[in-house]
């Protein structure tokens, strides 16, 4: 049977679709192939879409050649009207016409993982989308009241603290309370990749080894389950592996996040344990690699992108350091913010990291201002590429600026600390060059630039503050950066601050090229309800007795986020929220991914009144979700 998809196509780009099966790399432009090879697969739920497509190509005189070809593929019986699950009709109703898309690609990727007869070694499909979740060990033996923590404390010179020992056992939610009397509290967990449909449908589940596994071998990650700021997912330069950071320890191990590296010691840490960070490589079949570092000592590696275009090997990573006394050594003050690590092809046990290497440094005293503490002007959080530039933000602690940063490789771009990637920039190729000599006075010398237009004045004296998180770009002139919020709870007014705050969310920025600067357009909330409880299956109802405040967590802001540009000028944006509530410690908080849809080219607020956030996927009971990203293999021509 011939079926007529270019007839098909054109009628889908009358009707404002410009995008067909864009998730399908493997057949671009051949329809019928594609329903041919999938029939078989084809499972109900997903036939009852193709019925709704039916339905929205009406107007366009398609139902009928569309429905008929679907009935001689699958049969009469099996293209029936069923009603579209919530996520697909919020989806479709949120954009008119054009989410048609992504109805359709979100049956062409789920019917493409279904296919069992095609390409059986690989785990992750191109086109899918990847969640890292952390999964709790909710066990009471984790913690024993009444320990002293953090552990091995009175080996250190930050000591104990002994009034009261641990506050409760590891009972998940309660066990978080112990942060109110360890500061440096946590607990490792496991780490998962889940593959979804862009809708949010489940494919499969990918374990990252750990010391739980049965057959355990010596290589390993975990993450800091309560650790917020983890477990960003990117795709390498040339899309073949995802990346992502973690711990070298075992599972149910306390206060690791702001543990030393063996490597960097400072004494003045309380945590008295040491255990290295590392970054994993996954390619699309599912297989790992764990290099592992001596930075982030005394806290987290939160992000890092694989360099692996033209023979390079290498990872630019996201990150924080230091835990101690207000003098921090040399290995900390190195082993902070921008890191470059060489990729390692060894086995974790045969491993020996070196001491750190930065990549690149800023200080406020490039605006004019007096210096913050050495080092912590580089807290960075979230990081990505675009044309040859690597990008970072910053949205935590009292120095440094909450902002968004550029690496300026070619020394020209912001004399005064402030402006744009040169169009000559390349990616760095080395770490960057210090003079250890003058590293405790003057710290790493300068070289990123604040990107001209976003916030340039020091946490120290700005009026307002902003918590750039994410950030993804859909061209040259449009930038999305997902603001978490500041996190406040500091009252019974917590959910009804969180409500309140201008700019958490989404962020539209857009670029003129005449005045070489960028600017806010909007912000985007709706659907996001911040300050709006939500409730948890098995969560605790009430209040935590500990912090006063009431357990329900709400949205506060948007983490992680990647995003996809369409023919049709439309971009989707998948997030991961931030949380607040009367947990002992929010970063332990189930949270959500969100999805919306946003015309590029639009830079009005009344432009995007009508959009609106889609929930896909819900942390549950002693769930987090943390990163997103399109699978290894997925390669979109604006994406590097």
């Amino acid at each position: 049977m011939q079926f007529n998809y270019q007839y098909l196509n054109s009628s889908l780009i009358n009707i404002g679709v410009q995008k067909e099966f864009t998730f399908l790399p493997v057949y671009p432009n051949r329809t019928h192939a594609f329903l041919q090879t999938t029939k078989h697969s084809l499972k109900h739920d997903t036939k009852s879409i193709f019925h709704q497509i039916t339905l929205r190509l009406q107007s366009a005189s398609m139902a009928v050649p569309f429905k008929k070809t679907c009935h001689k593929l699958y049969g009469e019986a099996h293209v029936q009207s069923t009603t579209l699950s919530p996520i697909s009709h919020a989806l479709v109703s949120a954009g008119r016409a054009s989410l048609v898309t992504l109805v359709l690609v979100t049956v062409s990727a789920s019917l493409q993982a279904q296919d069992n007869d095609h390409d059986r070694d690989e785990h992750f499909r191109p086109g899918l989308l990847v969640v890292s979740r952390s999964v709790y060990d909710n066990l009471s033996s984790n913690v024993q009241t009444g320990t002293v923590l953090p552990p091995n404390c009175a080996s250190t010179q930050g000591g104990c603290n002994t009034d009261t020992g641990a506050i409760a056992d590891g009972t998940y939610p309660f066990v978080w309370n112990n942060d109110a009397y360890d500061g440096s509290f946590g607990i490792t967990s496991r780490i998962f990749l889940d593959q979804i449909t862009p809708g949010g449908a489940y494919v499969s589940t990918l374990e990252v080894p750990n010391s739980l596994q049965k057959g355990f071998a010596h290589d390993q990650l975990v993450t800091s389950f309560s650790s917020k700021s983890e477990l960003a997912l990117h795709l390498s330069t040339d899309g073949k592996y995802l990346t992502f950071m973690g711990y070298v320890a075992p599972i149910n191990t306390i206060d690791v996040s702001n543990s030393n590296t063996p490597g960097v010691v400072d004494p003045t840490n309380p945590v008295g344990q040491n255990f290295y960070r590392a970054v994993a490589r996954v390619d699309r079949n599912g297989h790992f690699r764990f290099t592992e570092t001596n930075a982030y000592s005394g806290n987290n590696g939160r992000s890092a992108i694989l360099n692996s275009s033209n023979g390079n090997d290498f990872f630019y990573t996201a990150g924080n350091a230091g835990n101690g006394g207000s003098t921090q050594p040399n290995g900390v003050v190195l082993g902070a913010g921008a890191q470059f690590i060489d990729a390692s092809k060894q086995h974790e046990a045969r491993q020996t990291p070196s001491m750190p290497t930065p990549l690149a440094s800023f200080s406020v005293t490039e605006l004019g201002a007096k210096a913050d503490k050495i080092g912590k002007d580089d807290n960075f959080r979230g990081m990505t590429v675009y044309n040859n530039v690597l990008y970072f933000t910053k949205g935590s602690g009292g120095n440094g600026v909450n902002t968004v940063y550029f690496v300026d490789t070619t020394g020209t771009a912001c004399p005064n600390g402030v402006g744009v990637p040169s169009s000559k920039a390349t990616l760095p190729t080395a770490p960057l060059t210090y003079n250890a000599a003058t590293l405790q006075t003057n710290g790493l010398p300068s070289n990123m630039c604040i990107l001209a237009g976003f916030p340039s004045v020091p946490n120290k004296t700005a009026s307002t503050l902003s918590y750039p998180f994410g950030l993804w770009f859909a061209d040259a002139n449009t930038l999305y950066v997902a603001d978490e919020g500041d996190g406040y709870t500091g009252g019974t007014d917590l959910y009804t601050h969180a409500a309140a705050q201008p700019t958490a969310g989404l962020q539209k920025w857009v670029y003129n090229s005449a005045t070489k600067s960028w600017s806010l357009a909007y912000t985007l909330q709706n659907g996001l309800d911040l300050g709006t409880q939500y409730a948890v299956t098995g969560y605790p109802m009430g209040s935590n007795a500990v912090t006063k405040l009431p357990w329900a967590p709400a949205a506060d802001g948007l983490r992680n986020l990647t995003g996809r540009v369409d023919d049709d000028g439309t971009a989707t944006i998948w997030a991961i929220t931030s949380t607040v509530s009367g947990n002992g410690d929010v970063g332990a908080d189930p949270n959500k991914l969100v999805a919306i849809r946003d015309v590029v080219k639009n830079t009005k607020a009344s432009g995007a009144a009508l959009e609106k956030f889609v929930t896909l996927r819900s942390a549950g009971f002693a769930e987090v979700l943390r990163g997103v990203s399109f699978t290894p293999g997925t390669h979109f021509n604006h994406q590097f």
